[in-house]
């Protein structure tokens, strides 16, 4: 009987030592939502933005869990939404990012479609997000018209397209209390510094992503404390 005590005892100490440390390593849950940029196509998963981002704030004292990704190469908003209503989520985030708009342009839909789709995105990141504005992070759309990609195409075009669907996600977010952070000057840098873009020659490469994710951290830091 003695024994027996002993062994209880033993047994829920250790289940007891066991858990604090799970939930402390776990952090905060992470949702990424969009297209290639936050799949990282073309680069490694640990040079995704949204991976750096949950390292680089855990460095900053917020720990953040490895993101949950809903996103793929070739999304448009309504592919996105598609996807998400597909899998039935039920779970609640304490982060969630969005960044999509990049296809909406490329196949040349309006920006008044866009706006109607957007919103619905940013009200399904709301309801991920336990409806607090403080935990959603919107990211605007880089311009791929800089890169090799695109060195045939009308360029300064793709850029003012780029920036107008960019003032249409900045409105609507802003307009929600949430977060807004423009990583499309960033984009530009890679005119001057190939480095910047994935060898598919279209893509950022995780130096650009890193660059994003030194600007978006001490932004959403504020929010997030």
């Amino acid at each position: 009987m003695k024994y027996l005590i002993i062994s209880l005892f033993l047994l829920v100490f250790s289940c007891k030592s066991n858990s604090q440390p799970t939930a402390m390593t776990n952090g905060l849950t992470y949702l990424a939502l969009g297209d290639s940029y936050t799949i990282g196509e073309s680069v490694a998963e640990s040079n995704r933005w949204s991976v750096q981002l949950a390292k680089s704030l855990s460095n900053a004292g917020v720990v953040v869990a490895e993101p949950k990704i809903i996103a793929r190469t070739g999304w448009t908003t309504d592919e996105l939404k598609a996807k998400i209503v597909s899998e039935n989520i039920t779970q609640t985030y304490d982060l969630v990012s969005l960044l999509i708009g990049v296809n909406n342009q490329y196949r040349g839909r309006s920006v008044e479609q866009f706006r109607i789709e957007f919103i619905d995105l940013l009200e399904t990141s709301l309801k991920f997000s336990r409806n607090n504005p403080a935990h959603v992070l919107v990211v605007s759309i880089p311009d791929w018209g800089v890169t090799p990609f695109a060195s045939d195409r009308n360029q300064k075009e793709i850029a003012a397209q780029i920036d107008l669907f960019n003032a249409v996600k900045k409105e609507e977010t802003e307009k929600k209390g949430i977060l807004f952070v423009d990583i499309t000057p960033i984009s530009r840098q890679a005119v001057n510094d190939k480095s910047l873009i994935a060898n598919d020659g279209l893509h950022p490469s995780g130096k650009m992503y890193q660059l994003w994710v030194e600007k978006i951290t001490p932004e959403l830091l504020k929010k997030l404390k």
